[in-house]
């Protein structure tokens, strides 16, 4: 089956209607077609309204999650994880959106790139929580999620509007010491109060060091390298881990894959899988705020990031073999592809 044939008969099982050949581009369904979709759903029983819930997340993932350069279109891929209307909600997309962010960061610290793409909205929020003297002026400062403060900022400061890249280089380039807010979350910088409760409790969550996994795109969360912003001394953080293959990982042409039996992926996933019962997933226990790990935690971790790095050598030669007897297959909607939680990940922003 061609990628379009499987493009337009995942579109009829979701939607009952296709998209033609002119309103895709590539592996991409056309936001045009899924907004004129919604908009002429007619909300009569069940179906409809799911329909029409599913044509709205598709939008959201094609404009504020996931969105691509283009800003045009979405990819198909993520249509299969809607076939299951009740299990929606319990897939990991805060983990999955910190994964796209980085890679988004990456490809844009190369010297010949111009454009990033991802959870734009997620990377402004991060620096103007951080970088206060760069932001515009918070409109609704005591509003949860914490990126809402700035929610329609363009119509209460208007002189934001028209600052050049100009004055934001000079504003780093004059960058003091004391103008990077190290600790973000401090009572005296966000009322405890406006966060719900249940974020402090599933900290085992987002708070794990391990690969965040989202399809093709494996990136690192390396919540030992910030641990001041919740309020610990930071440490020496443990040796960066080696993504290797699974880094440079491209969603083209034949790649789309089961990628928890993909040789270059399939550790990676593992280690997502195994967070919480397994060593490598070093947590932050924020309810005792201590200044310094233990010795014995440092040696658990030291062994932990070892036993990746050994499991990873025999990769190359696999990763090579793949390649070459890939074949095109329908993204899966399995426990490895925007991965499942147990607890839905909760990012902080």
């Amino acid at each position: 089956m061609s990628s379009f044939s499987a493009l337009e008969a995942e579109c009829l099982h979701q939607f009952g209607v296709a998209p033609r050949k002119s309103e895709c581009r590539g592996c991409c369904i056309k936001l045009t077609w899924l907004r004129e979709l919604k908009e002429n759903i007619q909300l009569t029983d069940e179906l409809s309204i799911q329909r029409y819930v599913k044509c709205h997340i598709m939008l959201l993932i094609g404009t504020i999650l996931f969105g691509d350069k283009s800003g045009a279109g979405v990819h198909w891929k993520f249509l299969p994880l809607l076939r299951d209307f009740a299990s929606i909600g319990h897939y990991s997309w805060g983990s999955a959106c910190l994964a796209h962010l980085y890679r988004g960061l990456c490809r844009a610290s190369r010297y010949n790139c111009k454009e990033i793409d991802g959870p734009i909205t997620l990377l402004f929020g991060w620096a103007w929580i951080r970088l206060p003297y760069l932001s515009p002026l918070p409109r609704e400062p005591h509003n949860f999620p914490l990126a809402n403060r700035w929610r329609n900022w363009e119509h209460g400061d208007r002189r934001y509007r028209y600052l050049n890249l100009a004055h934001f280089r000079k504003a780093f380039d004059e960058l003091q010491e004391g103008q990077f807010v190290w600790v973000a979350y401090a009572v005296d910088r966000v009322d405890p109060n406006i966060i719900p409760p249940e974020i402090y409790m599933q900290s085992v969550v987002w708070s794990a060091t391990v690969p965040l996994v989202s399809f093709e795109c494996i990136e690192w969360h390396a919540t030992d390298r910030y641990r001041r912003q919740f309020g610990f001394v930071q440490g020496v953080p443990q040796q960066e881990q080696n993504l290797d293959k699974a880094h440079g990982e491209v969603l083209t042409g034949p790649k789309n894959l089961n990628w928890a039996t993909t040789p270059s992926h399939s550790s990676w996933v593992m280690h997502w899988t195994n967070r919480y019962r397994s060593k490598y997933g070093d947590h932050l226990n924020l309810s005792n705020l201590v200044g310094q790990e233990s010795d014995d935690d440092n040696q658990d971790m030291d062994e932990g990031n070892q036993d990746m790095d050994d499991g990873g050598e025999g990769m190359d030669e696999d990763s090579q073999d793949a390649d070459n007897d890939n074949e095109e297959l329908e993204p899966q909607p399995s426990d490895n592809v925007l991965t499942k939680v147990t607890q839905k990940k909760v990012p902080r922003i």
